[in-house]
C-alpha cells in the first residue's frame, strides 16, 4: 500500500506580538495540516523578507497562506471589532486575488457569532493611516488599509503556486480612531475577536485538502 500524502501545512502571518499573542490564546487544535504561526514584524517589507525565508523551508512547500491581524477599517459604518475578508489584496507591487472567501464569510460567521463581516479589496500602506488619507484610500475601492497582507501574500504567491487569503479586524474606523492598540475599548474588543477566529482558518485549510469533484 502507498503511503497517502501528508496534508500540506498552512501558515499563518501577523506583524504584531498581540496579534500573536492573540491567536496562540485561542488555538485549540482542530487544524487539517501542519500549522506555523508567523510573526513578520511591522511594515510590508519586515513581511516580505519574512514570509519569503519561511517559505523556502521545504516542510512548508506548497504552504497556504493566510495573512491576518489588525487593520484600519475605510468605510462610514465600520466599527471595531468588524472582520474583513479579503476579495484581493493590492498594494504598488501589485495585486494578488484571495481564495474562499465565501468559505472564510461562512465560518466567521460561525465561528463569530454577531460580528459584521465586510468583503472587499484590502490595500497595503507602509505607515499608519490617518484622517484624509482614509478617505482618499476609500475613493479608491478598497474597504481596508493594513501595512503587511498585501506584502505577505504577493510574496507568497512569487515563491510558488498556493493559496492565500487574508482576514483582518478593524481596530479602528473614520469615527473610532486609536491612539495605541489595548488601551481603548475599540482595541480590546479587536483582541478579543482575533483570539476566536483560528476555527474559520482551519475550515477554509481544510476545505483546500478535499479532493475537487
Amino acid at each position: 500500500m502507498s503511503t497517502p500524502p501528508a496534508p500540506a501545512p498552512l501558515l499563518i502571518a501577523c506583524a504584531l506580538g498581540i496579534e500573536q499573542f492573540a491567536l496562540r490564546a485561542g488555538d485549540r487544535g482542530g487544524a487539517g495540516g501542519p500549522v506555523t504561526v508567523l510573526r513578520t514584524g511591522m511594515g510590508p517589507r519586515a513581511a516580505e523578507r519574512s514570509v519569503t525565508r519561511v517559505l523556502a523551508d521545504p516542510a512548508l512547500s506548497g504552504a497556504a497562506v493566510l495573512a491576518t491581524g489588525f487593520c484600519a477599517g475605510l468605510a462610514p459604518d465600520m466599527h471595531p471589532g468588524d472582520l474583513v475578508v479579503a476579495e484581493e489584496t493590492r498594494d504598488p507591487a501589485g495585486t494578488v486575488p484571495c481564495v474562499g472567501t465565501d468559505l472564510l464569510v461562512k465560518e466567521l460567521v460561525r465561528t463569530v457569532p454577531g460580528r459584521t463581516v465586510h468583503t472587499g479589496p484590502l490595500t497595503g500602506s507602509d505607515h499608519v493611516i490617518r484622517g484624509q488619507e482614509r478617505s482618499d484610500l476609500l475613493s479608491t475601492g478598497a474597504i481596508a488599509v493594513d501595512m503587511e497582507s498585501a506584502a505577505t501574500l504577493l510574496s507568497a504567491v512569487r515563491t510558488g503556486e498556493r493559496p492565500v487569503a487574508a482576514v483582518r479586524v478593524v481596530v479602528d474606523a473614520p469615527e473610532h480612531e486609536l491612539v495605541r492598540i489595548g488601551t481603548l475599548r475599540g482595541g480590546i474588543s479587536a483582541f478579543r475577536v482575533l483570539r476566536s477566529v483560528l476555527p474559520a482558518f482551519y475550515e477554509w485549510h481544510r476545505s483546500l485538502l478535499l479532493p475537487r469533484r
